[in-house]
């Protein structure tokens, strides 16, 4: 019985131990966890602080850039308004170009006021002309116009007849000598003095330059003085300026005789302007007519 009960208690003990040694490992497993969980915790806040380090320094940099960016944007702002004056002034300088190209490659005879004004030399031909179409001409083979000229004057004359005017040139450019031998001629027929109220001396005639038509009808035929009664003058006082044409001698001019055949090319712009002003082109001074040169050519 009594060893019974010491081995009782041996059992006893030995669960006691146990269950001690089991405790005691339990607190340390515990304490392990605990102590590594601490250690973790520690870590994070670490990489926490880091974290939040490197993120007040991102925003540092980012409000760095974002001023840097600011600047950045406020210099190309200037650059691109520079740019774009520099665009403007070389536009401008390019227009100038073009206009003083214009200006100069324009024959500065083709605007100026020959009647009994300026003088052409027996030399002076225009630097280009053209064959005016057989269909426009009145009883001759060959009538010449300036070429840069005659698109105008074709149109007109192609326009009139869609408004049933019949315009044929009976003249257009002549030579000094033709010129001379015409002036000659009605000299001899009726006196210089009567002669030149009518008929401009060789080198002050607005043929030699080119530009400039006599206009008669298949009515009228040679007959041309009758040109002012005539359907086609009144439409060509409503509409030649609208191809650059203006009437060079119109009535009480101080030149020459009414010649209301006589039209002269100098340019749609110009010739809108005499218009409108209600002027005619040797009413205006030389100086504002040669404005117009480098526009001569231009609709």
């Amino acid at each position: 019985m009594i060893e019974t009960l010491n081995e009782q208690n041996n059992w006893q003990s030995i669960v006691v131990s146990i269950i001690a040694v089991l405790a005691i490992a339990g607190s340390v497993y515990l304490w392990i966890q605990l102590d590594q969980s601490q250690q973790q915790i520690t870590q994070y806040e670490e990489t926490q602080v880091d974290l939040q380090e490197q993120l007040t320094q991102l925003r540092e940099q980012l409000s760095a850039t974002e001023a840097d960016n600011e600047e950045l944007r406020e210099d190309l702002e200037v650059a691109e308004n520079r740019n774009e004056e520099f665009e403007e002034r070389i536009e401008e300088l390019g227009a100038t170009v073009g206009d003083i190209a214009r200006y100069t490659s324009v024959d500065p005879e083709l605007l100026k006021k020959y009647s009994r004004v300026f003088f052409l030399s027996e030399n002076y031909v225009p630097s280009d002309l053209a064959r005016i179409d057989r269909d426009y001409v009145y009883n001759r083979d060959v009538e010449q116009f300036h070429e840069h000229a005659y698109p105008f004057l074709e149109d007109m004359i192609e326009d009139a007849e869609n408004d049933d005017i019949e315009l044929k040139v009976i003249s257009a450019f002549r030579s000094f000598q033709e010129q001379n031998s015409i002036n000659n001629s009605y000299t001899i027929t009726y006196g210089a003095g009567t002669a030149n109220q009518f008929s401009a001396e060789q080198g002050y005639s607005e043929h030699q330059l080119g530009t400039t038509a006599d206009f008669t009808t298949p009515e009228l035929a040679a007959n041309f003085e009758d040109f002012a009664s005539t359907a086609a003058y009144e439409w060509l006082l409503d509409n030649a300026h609208d191809y650059g044409f203006v009437l060079s001698y119109p009535e009480g001019n101080a030149y020459y005789i009414f010649e209301p055949w006589h039209w002269r090319f100098v340019g749609v712009e110009l010739a809108q302007e005499i218009e409108d002003d209600g002027d005619h082109f040797y009413d205006w001074e030389q100086r504002d007519i040669d404005e117009y040169r480098g526009k001569l050519f231009e609709n």
